[in-house]
């Protein structure tokens, strides 16, 4: 399979290329467009995986028809068919690995959902126990928690969204400052409902969705879900089979490039290794099963 790793539409402009997605300015639309490209520690990999922007967008089409009775979406469609003929001699790229989208004026906060402790939740969890408290960002957690524990009920944990290097995590009442009380709300609300539909459903399929994160838009008064969802680069999957709490989780995401980056003597920065062609396939594998998984 060749791999993406840029585009070049001449007849649009570029809105933005971001670690994964390079956006094109329709007008009154936008064309997303999911490369082979994989960050891993905020640096982008010199080489990508060939096929992960066509599971990526897979997944989120998947999600945008199955929780559209939850809330809108910004997809218009994902038909080249459907697409400007500007684009149409582009379809090798786009086939697969894109869509058209709405404009949406974007809440800048991204709003993140979790079902289990892990990742940078269990850090600070950890950090909070040792100073003898179980309370972060105005949320009372049980006090007896193991990594990888699945929480009495989903928590709404908001996060700034940092253009450049890492979010950080904030409580609600600092989501409220930030957007408003209605739309931090609309968007707590929205969030818990459409993770609880998708993990449930995820679960039928032998996969855990530990946590996700997501990120919304207004149309006009109408609030949608933009980006993506719950792909395996805004979500910890984990199979089902294997969950044991107490440890950190085998999963379906990009886990695979982080470890093998960890064995290396590098220090986190650009430029990035060559990932091995191992790494880059089995990294495939464990996306494609997640794709194949959930829409079987």
């Amino acid at each position: 399979m060749k791999e993406v790793l840029t585009t070049d539409i001449k007849e649009f402009p570029l809105s933005w290329r971001g670690k994964v997605r390079d956006i094109y300015d329709l007008g009154d639309r936008l064309l997303f467009i999911a490369t082979d490209r994989v960050s891993a520690f905020d640096v982008v990999m010199p080489n990508g995986i060939p096929g992960r922007g066509k599971v990526l967008t897979a997944i989120s089409v998947f999600w945008f028809d199955f929780l559209k009775d939850v809330i809108d979406n910004h997809m218009i469609t994902a038909d080249i068919e459907e697409y400007p003929d500007e684009l149409k001699k582009y379809a090798e790229v786009l086939e697969g690995r894109s869509m058209i989208v709405k404009k949406a004026k974007r809440v800048d906060v991204e709003c993140i959902v979790r079902g289990y402790i892990s990742g940078s939740m269990w850090k600070e969890y950890k950090k909070a126990r040792a100073e003898g408290s179980s309370t972060l960002h105005n949320i009372e957690f049980p006090d007896d928690l193991k990594e990888s524990d699945k929480l009495p009920q989903s928590i709404f944990t908001p996060s700034t969204k940092a253009e450049e290097g890492h979010d950080i995590n904030i409580s609600f009442e600092k989501m409220v400052e930030m957007v408003g009380p209605e739309t931090a709300a609309l968007c707590r609300d929205k969030s818990l409902e459409v993770y609880t539909k998708g993990a449930e459903f995820a679960l039928t399929k032998g996969i855990i969705i530990a946590d996700t994160k997501f990120e919304f838009g207004f149309d006009g008064e109408k609030l949608m879900i933009i980006d993506e969802v719950m792909t395996p680069d805004s979500s910890r999957f984990w199979p089902m089979d294997k969950y044991q709490p107490g440890q950190s989780q085998p999963s379906f995401d990009k886990q695979i490039v982080r470890d093998y980056l960890d064995t290396l003597d590098w220090n986190k920065t650009a430029p990035g290794p060559e990932l091995p062609d191992e790494v880059v396939q089995k990294t495939l594998r464990k996306y494609q099963e997640v794709v194949a998984r959930l829409t079987d």
